[in-house]
């Protein structure tokens, strides 16, 4: 019986008890009249009453013959002595029984139903908010199901991520053909982990899966396997895996595999019996004993490989590990195509110079982006989304919102300027430097008084010293102007002096680019496996000796630099003085005024290469 047909029994119950009720109430409003105490004696000493029934609070009988219509009557006793009149008139009377069948359904049998339906309500809210269900449903998986119609996605909406796609096009073969792959001997892995940064698209690339193999798709989150509730989690695999088997073929998605396969015995007190780690096994004992060919795909994906249990990764359980990388700049144009096929282009628009421009983008930070340009264009009213509507888009998630009501005293906004075109002049003198794109005093974002945009024009994968040096050199151009010509420091360079200081470390504890400590790498990367930059504890390997040569390697550094940046400022005084004055009028200098400017700076160049022209 499903839960539909309960509810259509309960209402007709319900209504066949209102109507009883009804009834009773309206025969007795018809047949019994209620009458004052000294009615009933006095129709007592009359002989019109036949019979009466004496109950604690009422008298109800009946008349000898009908009086004004009705044949009964009920009344209040008063007098103790009415079962000596009673005898006296030979009026045959009983004592009343309280406690019927509807009466005693009411006072006992309704309030236990009533507490249990809101027992049963209350339960029932409680576990949709912890993600229980009904409390027969705990240990049932709690996975999504997704048909081909219902997945809607396909290789054809997933961009960027070519190699991906390939290695994953032999599981749709074997999705659509089990038989064939086990003619020659070989087998399917039995599980497939997506591996890649945030916003990379694993989770549309399963999607993708299931809807080019037409299989169904069983998406369940890693953190909803574990619940408050011991064996839970363990349950839940259990179901997911035998679920799936009876609808083969069929794909398991587990996303956020990190929340599930932790690990074990980290974070965990010694000798601990920890949920998370009963399902991990459960998890782990259904994959060995996992038979590919009956047409069950696993797919998982996480962002933190670094951190899963090394049972779930050997080979036999995740056999294949799938690279999904940020893409590089062709992939970054055909994601573009993909997410502007929604929105109206300008037709000048040239898709290259987009991705040009957005560098370590991800696919969601790209469908972040457009979305953010159309409606740029719709705030200005525009008929197409234009190029500056996508410039303006990238500043806005690169540098923050625009402040202009936030108000700086014309002092502050003069170093400012000073500031921003100190790292402008730099970035255009110094060769191999990412180009300047935009210059701006107008505060963006929380604390930022005003920005400087460099764009990578493209992709980058190793960068020398020198590179870094240059890197470097920018990011203390602003401090260097602001010394130049006011002769002070100021607050302002407090972001760019530990960026400065952050590259200087890696150069000398990192990548052995100090001549008296040597090629030895004393720090290991400080961000995750995928770009997870949170700060971590760091083991040191060296002694105090080796500290202090490393503090000094660095200020060396930073002191070499940033006199390099001083003298490139000095030389071009002229130049930053218009500069900085046009930026105080204008407040904005795109790359084509940058471009201007960069024609008027020395051209003078060193023996060591420092000071060249960006052109």
């Amino acid at each position: 019986m499903n839960r539909g047909t309960q509810i259509n029994i309960w209402y007709i119950l319900l209504a066949v008890m209102g109507v009883v009720l009804i009834r009773d109430l309206w025969v007795q409003s018809q047949t019994i009249e209620a009458i004052p105490y000294s009615q009933f004696e006095a129709y007592l000493d009359e002989g019109y009453i036949d019979e009466v029934v004496i109950g604690s609070s009422t008298i109800t009988g009946t008349f000898t013959e009908p009086q004004e219509g009705k044949t009964g009557f009920v009344t209040t006793p008063v007098a103790p002595d009415l079962a000596d009149r009673l005898n006296e008139t030979g009026v045959t009377y009983t004592g009343a029984v309280e406690n019927t069948w509807f009466t005693t359904l009411l006072s006992w049998v309704l309030p236990a139903l009533i507490f249990v339906g809101i027992w049963m309500v209350l339960i029932r809210k409680m576990g949709a908010g912890q993600g229980l269900g009904g409390m027969m449903s705990i240990g049932k998986s709690k996975a999504k199901i997704y048909v081909e119609s219902d997945t809607k996605v396909t290789f054809a909406d997933v961009a960027g991520v070519d190699e991906a796609k390939a290695e994953l096009q032999e599981v749709i073969d074997f999705l659509k053909e089990p038989e064939s792959y086990g003619s020659l001997g070989a087998r399917m892995p039995k599980g497939i982990l997506l591996v890649g940064p945030p916003g990379t698209g694993k989770t549309l690339l399963a999607r993708a899966v299931a809807g080019e193999a037409g299989v169904p798709f069983y998406s369940i989150s890693g953190s909803e396997f574990v619940e408050m509730f011991v064996g839970v989690g363990a349950a839940r695999v259990r179901d997911l895996f035998e679920q799936a088997r009876k609808a083969s073929p069929a794909i398991i998605f587990i996303d956020e595999l990190d929340a599930l396969g932790r690990a074990r015995g980290a974070g965990t007190i010694q000798g601990g019996n920890d949920e998370r780690e009963q399902t991990l096994n459960q998890l782990l004992s259904e994959l060995d004993g996992f038979d590919p060919s009956v047409g069950v795909v696993l797919l998982s994906a996480t962002n933190r490989p670094e951190i899963l249990d090394p049972a779930l990764l050997r080979a036999g359980r995740f056999d294949r590990q799938v690279l999904v990388d940020r893409p590089d700049r062709a992939g970054r144009v055909q994601i573009l195509k993909v997410h502007m096929k929604k929105i109206v282009l300008a037709p000048e628009m040239e898709l290259d110079d987009i991705a040009a421009l957005t560098t370590g983008f991800s696919g969601a930070d790209l469908a972040n982006l457009v979305n953010e340009a159309a409606l740029l264009a719709t705030r200005r009213r525009g008929k197409h989304v234009t190029m500056e509507d996508f410039t303006r888009a990238i500043e806005r998630i690169v540098a923050g919102l625009e402040k202009r009501n936030r108000l700086i005293n014309p002092r502050e906004r003069k170093i400012v300027a000073y500031h921003e075109m100190g790292h402008a002049l730099v970035s255009m003198a110094l060769p191999g430097v990412d180009k300047v794109h935009k210059v701006s005093i107008i505060p963006r974002g929380i604390g930022a008084l005003g920005y400087t945009i460099q764009r990578p024009t493209e992709d980058r994968f190793l960068m020398t010293e020198a590179e870094l040096r240059d890197k470097i050199a920018v990011l203390m151009g602003g401090r260097a102007a602001e010394k130049l010509v006011f002769n002070h420091l100021s607050t302002g360079a407090a972001d760019d002096l530990a960026r400065a200081t952050d590259i200087a470390r890696s150069m000398v504890a990192r990548y052995g680019m100090d001549a008296n400590l040597g090629s030895v790498s004393y720090e290991s990367d400080k961000s995750g496996f995928l770009g997870d930059h949170r700060p971590g504890y760091i083991e040191r390997s060296y002694s105090e000796a080796t500290a202090e040569a490393m503090d000094d390697a660095v200020r060396e550094v930073l002191k070499e630099v940033s006199e390099l940046a001083l003298e490139i400022l000095t030389r071009n005084r002229s130049v930053l003085d218009e500069a900085a004055t046009r930026l105080l009028e204008v407040e904005t200098l795109d790359k084509t005024a940058l471009a201007e400017i960069a024609q008027g700076l020395s051209r003078d160049t060193q023996d060591n290469g420092t000071v060249a022209l960006n052109e």
